[in-house]
């Protein structure tokens, strides 16, 4: 029953990573149709001033943002586990 539980869990956790995944590559796909539009209206109705650049930086900042959160802090070794590896790691180095 304890086997069974924990692949239970196991498959609930892996579906919840997917579906964050799945979330942030259809924020990227939107932002990839919907900045050239803005870039094009912009360019089409007010050549004069470019203020694309604020939808395309505010909104690639935020697609940043969310990138880091899904892939970033696990590359860069901060998963959600790190503190608990650090602790254990300076425990080690004391004794």
């Amino acid at each position: 029953m304890n086997s069974t539980f924990n692949n239970q869990q196991a498959y609930e956790k892996a579906q919840k990573r997917v579906k964050e995944i799945k979330g942030f590559y259809s924020h990227l796909i939107t932002y990839c149709l919907v900045i050239p539009v803005i870039i094009f209206v912009n360019l089409r109705f007010t050549p004069g001033f470019y203020w694309f650049w604020f939808s395309a930086l505010g909104w690639g900042l935020g697609l940043f943002f969310h990138w880091l959160g899904i892939f970033g802090f696990r590359l860069l070794g901060f998963g959600k586990d790190w503190e608990e590896r650090k602790i254990k790691e300076f425990m080690n180095q004391n004794n």
